[in-house]
C-alpha cells in the first residue's frame, strides 16, 4: 500500500527524536519498518502457524468432479465441534485464526553453525539455488512420510519446508544483497509457502464440508452474533471468504512482525501536546501564533473548526494512522487500540471497537446470574458514521482508508491499495462485510427506523468471480502485472476453485519457450499430487505433462535418488517407459544397482523397465535384422558394446534369468547376422554358467508340477544352439590359426664346414620333430572342428528350429533368416578344412548329410551356395579318383 512507501521509520523524527530514543533505536535489535513495500522482492510468507477451519464447502459445481476417495480418513484429525463453537465477539473475526507469528526477519542474530553454512554459501557461484535445491529431497521425504489419509499434515510439513529456507535465504540475502539472484529465488519460496498455507485452509473446510450432510441450521435467533454464526455455518462463500481474508492479514502481519512494540511517538500520554503547548502559551499571552491553530482539543475539533494542529502534532498523527492502518491491514485490530491508547488517543481505540456484533447471553443463557452483555447495540449507526469518516475529504487519506475498511466502502479504500495482495484484502474484506449485514437486516434485528446503509454497498452483490475480474481491469499497472504471476494465478484459480483454469494455465506455461523456474516446477508437480491424493480428478494429459518435466528437470540436476518416486506417479505403462529412458543413460554398476533398487521401492515394475531398456538399446540401430552376406568390418564398436553391456541390467536379479537369455539371444542374433562373432561372445559370456538351471529351478519352485512354458524352452534351447554355433566358430578359428603358424623348414648353409652340418642336421631333426607334432594337433583340431560343426547341423530337431513351432513372429522369422545364413556357411567352412587337409572322402560324406532328407539342411542353401558346393564337392572326388580310388573314395 503507498502509506508503507511514504512511512519513514516510526523512530526517526529528524530533529525532534530524544537521545533516549536515538540510543534505543541504535542498540535494539533491527526491526522491519512498516514502510517496505510489498513487492516481489519483499518477505511476505504465510506464519508457520493453523488458520481456523470454517465450515461448509464453496462452488461445489465448480470444482472438477470428484472421485471416491475414503475422504473421513483425511480428515480424520479435524474436530468438527469446533465450527459450531466459533465466538465471533474476540478481538475480531480473524483473531482465533491469527496465532503468534512466526519471529521475523528483524532477529539477525547468528549461531556459529549457521555462520559456517552461509559461509560455505556465499562461496557458490549462486547461493540461493545452492541453500535452496535441498527443497527437491526435502520435500520428497515429506511425500513420502506422510500417507494419504494426511494430506493437511503434509500441506503443513510444506509450508514450513519453505519458510526455513526463505529464513536462510534471507540471512544469505543480508550479505548479497537485494538484487542478487538468491533474492529471487527466496521470493519465490516465500510465494510458495502463502499458497501452500491457503490450500491448507481452504482445502481443509473443502473436504469437511463434504463429509457433512446439508442440515438446515436455521433457528430463530435474538442476536447478530447468532445470526452471524449460523451464516458462517451454512454459507461457504462468506466462510471461505473470511479463510481468503485470514490468509492474506497473516501474511502481512508476518511481515510487519512486531514493529508496533518498537514504534516511538513524540506523544506519548498526551494527544496532540504541541497544540495545547501553543495554546497554553498563547493563553498566558507569552507568544503569539503565525498561523490560527484549533482553540479547542476535542477529536472533531479541526474538521469542525477548519483549522489545523501544530505542524508536529500533524506530523504525529499521519505517522500514528499510517500505522494504524497498517495494524488493521494485518488484521491486529486490538493492537492498533494499543497503540492509540499509548498514543493518548483512545477516543480513536474506541472508533475501532463499534465493529462487533450484539448479542445478550442474558436472553437465552437460562442462568440465575446476569453475565455482561457483548458488542455494539448500535453498530449499524457505528458503521454509518464510519461510512461518513472515509467519505470526509478533508481526513487525511489514511484515515479515510482506515474507517472504510470498517465500514465496507471499497471506493475509499482501494486508492491506499498498491499490491495484489492488498487488493484482495480489501475486495474479500468488503465481500465478508457486506453477506453479514445483508444476513443482519434479512433477520429482522436491524432497527427499521435508522437510516439506511448506502445503496452502493447494499447492492453492490459481491462475488469471487465478479472481484477478480475487477482486479483484472485495474488501472494500476502494477497491480495488473502481479496478477499474472505464476503463484498469484495458482492463489486466484485456488480460491475460484477452478481446477480445469488451473490445468489450462498449466499446460500453457509448460509449453512456453521460456523455462519455468525449478522451484515452481517442484510446486506445481506437488500440488498434483495433492490433489491426487485428495482424489480430485484432473485433466490426466496435463497432470502428466507437469510430472514428465519434473522428472526431466530431476535427471538434469542429477538427483538419482528421486526420480524413481516420481516416476511411479505416472501411469503405468508410461511409469515403465519413462524410467528405463532414464536408466539407458546409467553406465555404472552401483548406479545401475541403486536404481534399480529404488525402482523396486517405488513400487515400479522393476522387470519391464530392464526389458524396456534392453529392448531400447538393442534396436537403436533400429528394428530391422539385416543380414549380411559379404565381408563386413567385424570389429567391436563402442555402440556394439553398449548393446553388450546392456544386459547387465537383467542380471541383478535372478528372477530375471529367464528375460535375461531372451534379450541376450536377441542381441546375438544380430551380432550373427553381421558376423560379428566376437560381440556375440562377449554377450554369451555376460550371462553365468548356471543361468539355463537357475531358470528351471525358479520355476520348479513356482510350478513344480508344470514344465517350463514354451517361452522359455524355446529361449534355451536358441540359447544352446547359439552356444553350439559359437564353439564351431571358435574350433575353427583355432585351426585357422593353427594351419597358418606351420613350422618353417631350416635352409642348410652352402658349403658349411663340418660343425655347421653338423647343426644343420640338428635344426633338420628338430623341424621334423615340430613338423610330426604339428601335424598330429592339425588332425585333432580338423576333428575339433567336425566334431562341432556337426553338432550344429545335426543339433536335435533341427538348429534355430523352435519345438514346439509358435507362431510366426519376428523372432522366429530372424532365427529362419540366421539359419540359412549359418548353416551355409558352416559347411562351406567345414568342407574347407576337410579337403585342404586331404580328408576328401569325409567331404563327401558332409554332402550326404547335408542332402539327407530327414534333416532338411539343403533347403536352406541357395542355388548359388549350392552350385558352389557341388563344384567343391566335385573337386574332392577328382582328387579321389586321382589316388586310385572312386568318385565316392573306396577301392
Amino acid at each position: 500500500m503507498d502509506w508503507q512507501s511514504d512511512l519513514m521509520s516510526p523512530v526517526v523524527r529528524d530533529t525532534a527524536v530524544t537521545r533516549t530514543a536515538r540510543r534505543k533505536m541504535l542498540t535494539s535489535r533491527p526491526i522491519p519498518s512498516p514502510t517496505t513495500d510489498w513487492s516481489p522482492g519483499v518477505a511476505m510468507v504465510t506464519p508457520a502457524r493453523p488458520m481456523l477451519r470454517t465450515p461448509g464447502s464453496l462452488f461445489r459445481q465448480a470444482v472438477t468432479p470428484r472421485l471416491n476417495p475414503d475422504v473421513s480418513a483425511i480428515v480424520a484429525t479435524i474436530n468438527k465441534s469446533q465450527r459450531f463453537t466459533r465466538n465471533l465477539d474476540d478481538s475480531d473475526w480473524t483473531n482465533s485464526i491469527l496465532p503468534s507469528p512466526r519471529s521475523g526477519w528483524a532477529d539477525t542474530s547468528f549461531t556459529d553453525d549457521f555462520t559456517n553454512v552461509n559461509s560455505a554459501l556465499l562461496r557458490e557461484d549462486d547461493p540461493g539455488e545452492s541453500a535452496a535445491s535441498s527443497l527437491l529431497s526435502d520435500f520428497l521425504s515429506a511425500f513420502l512420510k506422510h500417507s494419504s489419509s494426511a494430506v493437511f499434515d503434509l500441506l503443513e510439513d510444506y509450508h514450513n519446508l519453505c519458510l526455513d529456507k526463505v529464513e536462510v535465504l534471507q540471512k544469505v540475502v543480508q550479505r548479497t544483497g537485494a538484487s542478487s539472484r538468491t533474492a529471487g529465488v527466496r521470493w519465490i519460496l516465500q510465494q510458495e509457502s502463502s499458497t501452500w498455507r491457503l490450500m491448507t485452509s481452504l482445502y481443509r473446510d473443502r473436504v469437511q464440508s463434504a463429509l457433512e450432510e446439508d442440515i438446515d441450521m436455521t433457528v430463530a435467533s435474538q442476536s447478530e452474533k447468532l445470526v452471524v454464526e449460523q451464516l458462517f455455518q451454512r454459507d461457504a462463500v462468506i466462510r471461505q471468504g473470511q479463510l481468503v481474508v485470514d490468509w492474506l492479514e497473516s501474511i502481512a502481519k508476518d511481515q510487519i512482525g512486531d514493529f508496533s512494540d518498537n514504534i516511538e511517538f513524540y506523544a506519548k500520554n498526551v494527544c496532540w501536546e504541541n497544540t495545547l503547548h501553543a495554546l497554553k502559551l498563547r493563553r498566558k499571552g507569552s507568544v503569539g501564533l503565525s498561523i490560527p491553530l484549533v482553540t479547542e482539543l476535542d477529536p472533531d475539533a479541526p474538521l469542525r473548526q477548519q483549522r489545523p494542529l501544530a505542524n508536529l502534532d500533524r506530523e504525529d498523527d499521519t505517522r500514528l494512522l499510517k500505522n494504524l492502518l497498517t495494524l488493521i491491514r494485518a488484521g491486529m485490530t486490538e493492537e492498533a487500540q494499543r497503540l492509540c491508547k499509548r498514543c493518548g488517543q483512545a477516543w480513536r481505540a474506541a472508533t475501532l471497537e463499534g465493529w462487533k456484533l450484539y448479542h445478550d447471553p442474558n436472553m437465552t443463557s437460562g442462568l440465575g446470574r446476569l453475565t455482561p452483555v457483548e458488542g455494539n447495540p448500535n453498530r449499524r449507526i457505528w458503521k454509518l458514521c464510519c461510512w461518513s469518516l472515509s467519505e470526509e475529504e478533508q481526513l487525511d487519506r489514511y484515515e479515510r482508508a482506515i474507517y472504510a475498511a470498517l465500514s465496507g466502502n471499497l471506493k475509499a479504500l482501494l486508492p491506499v491499495c498498491e499490491s495484489w495482495e492488498d487488493c484482495v484484502w480489501a475486495y474479500f474484506r468488503v465481500l465478508v462485510d457486506s453477506l453479514v449485514e445483508q444476513e443482519v437486516t434479512s433477520s429482522g434485528l436491524a432497527n427499521q427506523e435508522e437510516e439506511p446503509l448506502p445503496r452502493e454497498y447494499t447492492e453492490a452483490n459481491w462475488t469471487l468471480e465478479k472481484i477478480f475480474m475487477e482486479l483484472q481491469a485495474t488501472d494500476s499497472k502494477r497491480v495488473l502485472e502481479e496478477h499474472g504471476e505464476h503463484h498469484h494465478v495458482i492463489q486466484r484459480l485456488v480460491i475460484l476453485g477452478d481446477l480445469d483454469g488451473l490445468m489450462e494455465e498449466f499446460s500453457d506455461w509448460l509449453s512456453s519457450s521460456k523455462p519455468l523456474p525449478s522451484h515452481l516446477l517442484r510446486f506445481m508437480t506437488h500440488l498434483v499430487l495433492f490433489y491426487s491424493s485428495l482424489g480430485i480428478a484432473l485433466k490426466e494429459e496435463v497432470c502428466v505433462a507437469v510430472l514428465q518435466s519434473y522428472i526431466t528437470l530431476l535427471i538434469e540436476e542429477q538427483q538419482s535418488e528421486l526420480i524413481a518416486s516420481y516416476t511411479s506417479q505416472l501411469p503405468t505403462a508410461l511409469a515403465v517407459q519413462r524410467y528405463a529412458s532414464y536408466l539407458e543413460g546409467v553406465s555404472q554398476t552401483e548406479q545401475q544397482r541403486r536404481a534399480l533398487h529404488l525402482a523396486a521401492d517405488a513400487g515400479l515394475d522393476v522387470a519391464a523397465v530392464t526389458q524396456l531398456v534392453v529392448e531400447a538399446v538393442r534396436e537403436r540401430d533400429g528394428p530391422e535384422f539385416t543380414p549380411h552376406t559379404h565381408t563386413l568390418d567385424t570389429n567391436t564398436t563402442q555402440d556394439d558394446q553398449k548393446k553388450i553391456d546392456v544386459i547387465d541390467w537383467l542380471l541383478f536379479e535372478s528372477t530375471h534369468r529367464a528375460e535375461a537369455l531372451k534379450q541376450s539371444n536377441a542381441i546375438m542374433r544380430r551380432f550373427l547376422a553381421v558376423q560379428k562373432h566376437e560381440a556375440a561372445k562377449a554377450v554369451f559370456s555376460k550371462l553365468p554358467a548356471d543361468s539355463v538351471k537357475e531358470v528351471q529351478r525358479q520355476w520348479a519352485g513356482l510350478q513344480p508340477d508344470t514344465p517350463l512354458p514354451a517361452e522359455d524352452l524355446n529361449a534355451i534351447r536358441e540359447h544352446r544352439c547359439i552356444r553350439a554355433y559359437l564353439e564351431a566358430r571358435e574350433a575353427f578359428s583355432d585351426w585357422f590359426s593353427h594351419s597358418s603358424s606351420a613350422p618353417q623348414k631350416p635352409v642348410p648353409a652352402s658349403q658349411a664346414k663340418f660343425t655347421e652340418r653338423v647343426a644343420n642336421e640338428m635344426r633338420e631333426n628338430e623341424y621334423q620333430v615340430e613338423c610330426t607334432a604339428w601335424r598330429g594337433r592339425l588332425q585333432v583340431l580338423v576333428d575339433e572342428v567336425k566334431e562341432r560343426v556337426y553338432q550344429v547341423l545335426l543339433f536335435t530337431d533341427g538348429w534355430m528350429i523352435d519345438t514346439p513351432e509358435g507362431e510366426v513372429s519376428e523372432r522366429g522369422l530372424q532365427m529362419a533368416l540366421l539359419r540359412s545364413l549359418c548353416v551355409p556357411r558352416l559347411s562351406f567352412l567345414l568342407l574347407s578344412v576337410l579337403t585342404s587337409s586331404s580328408r576328401h572322402q569325409e567331404a563327401l560324406q558332409l554332402a550326404d548329410v547335408l542332402a539327407a532328407a530327414n534333416n532338411h539342411l539343403h533347403q536352406v542353401f541357395s542355388k548359388e551356395d549350392l552350385r558352389r558346393f557341388l563344384q567343391k564337392i566335385r573337386e574332392s572326388s577328382l582328387m579321389l579318383l586321382d589316388c586310385g580310388l572312386d568318385a565316392l573314395g573306396y577301392t
